[in-house]
């Protein structure tokens, strides 16, 4: 298999092309083993200038406009095409064949990295009262998320009445529709155990900031599953956003989903740690969730594998109040070193049998109607869940003191966790403690 072009240009410019990339063009040749050896060479030459690669180019920080260069190459070759820009990071999109990709590679030295476009998918595998974010106290007043706006982005939002009045924006990144929508469950569910009001349920299930503001982001189809594309397309618009809206912006992002973690050189050559690191270096807390691979280590997803946010383990909180005194880390929860040996998580929160806001008539409300809680609630395991929470937790924290950093909503979160146990691969700094961190805000 050496001696054919296209694994030729994969070891050639193997320092170019991420391992997703490089595993994508050498699958191509699965159908060989069963070919007779005559055949090879053509259906190769086929291959290699028909079969589509989906990729996202980074260039080198002193070019300005690579995907100019990139775009002059493929206007030579008929089934490739050019797909949008960033504003915000040097990165374009491309579909083109792998005839085309070794053109570019030759002939474009701003080309920093290729990147296949991966998949991202929803982490699914008494939340409130055991997070101590019920009925918190600051200078005399309950605090309730007023006033902060939290983006969920996920499978989208359902307008569920526990929500009424507070999705004050929606960004559909899949199917570029305008009103707030979920097709498939997820993303309502995570809204609610941030801000669902518990109004359906006269009270009973509610998240930590029952008066925060959801804004919702499409960044996966129906199917729970995205792009690398999609969730950078998600996390810059947020930014974008923000630049927009300075008067009342995005201040917390949640984003319970994730990639399995491909080790770079460093941790910002992945498109979406660096956008997720962006929004911090722009005033956003960031959470995500940890991933649900555990109990075996080095199983961190990306985007959670960035040193600089916030990533969210799950953990059993048995169905009680207590925390530290029965509460233990759940088992699909993932666990580190993080493919770059930095310790994570950094937090849990619950995320077992949690019960949210049901999306009616969505993919997950429909396959699986044992979960549904009454009429308007839904029962969902996962550090999809407990991220969520955390970032209920952070809409406190920000009423209490709007003037905090991203650092500063994350060393208060770590200083004020109950500590479980002292492994920080699998328990972080412990168990999210809203009282506490909130208390030295």
């Amino acid at each position: 298999m050496f001696h054919f072009p296209m694994t030729k240009m994969v070891r050639k410019y193997t320092a170019k092309l991420d391992r997703t990339t490089r595993d994508e063009i050498f699958s191509f040749y699965k159908a060989f083993r069963w070919m007779p050896c005559f055949l090879q060479k053509s259906y190769e030459r086929h291959l290699r200038k028909n079969k589509k690669l989906n990729v996202i180019f980074s260039f080198h920080k002193e070019v300005e406009d690579g995907a100019k260069d990139i775009e002059s190459v493929l206007l030579k070759h008929k089934k490739c095409r050019m797909g949008e820009g960033f504003n915000v990071s040097n990165y374009c999109v491309a579909e083109l064949t792998p005839y085309a990709l070794e053109e570019v590679l030759e002939t474009c030295s701003c080309v920093k990295t290729v990147h296949f476009n991966r998949s991202f998918q929803a982490l699914l595998d008494k939340a409130v009262p055991a997070s101590r974010a019920k009925n918190v106290m600051k200078s005399g007043k309950v605090l309730t998320g007023e006033g902060i706006n939290v983006a969920v982005l996920d499978t989208g939002v359902y307008p569920h009445v526990d929500l009424d009045g507070r999705i004050i924006a929606f960004k559909d990144v899949i199917n570029n529709r305008t009103k707030p929508y979920d097709d498939n469950g997820h993303g309502t569910h995570c809204a609610g155990d941030v801000a669902g009001n518990g109004q359906v349920s006269n009270g009973r299930y509610k998240g930590p900031a029952p008066k925060a503001n959801i804004i919702g982001v499409k960044v996966l189809d129906r199917e729970g599953n995205g792009s690398l594309e999609s969730v950078m397309r998600g996390i810059e618009w947020c930014i974008l956003y923000n630049k927009h809206h300075q008067d009342a912006p995005i201040h917390v992002i949640s984003l319970s989903l994730g990639s399995k973690a491909i080790r770079y050189k460093e941790e910002e050559e992945d498109p979406v740690v660096y956008l997720v690191n962006e929004a911090w270096r722009n005033g956003i807390v960031v959470v995500a969730a940890a991933g649900n691979s555990g109990p075996a280590s080095s199983t961190i997803d990306s985007p959670g594998v960035s040193s600089t946010i916030i990533t969210v383990g799950a953990s059993d909180h048995q169905n009680t109040e207590n925390t530290v005194e029965d509460d233990t880390v759940a088992p699909f929860s993932s666990r580190g070193p993080t493919v770059y040996g930095v310790e994570k998580p950094d937090i849990l929160a619950p995320g077992v049998n949690i019960v949210s806001l049901r999306s009616p008539n969505s993919i997950i409300d429909r396959n699986e109607p044992e979960n549904r809680v009454g009429s308007g609630y839904f029962s969902l395991s996962g550090t999809s869940m407990a991220t969520p929470i955390c970032a209920g937790v952070i809409a406190l924290i920000l009423q209490s003191n709007p003037s905090l950093t991203p650092n500063e909503v994350k060393a208060l979160l770590k200083e004020g966790a109950d500590l479980l146990r002292e492994d920080q691969n699998v328990y972080g700094y412990g168990f999210v403690n809203g009282e506490k961190a909130i208390a030295d805000a």
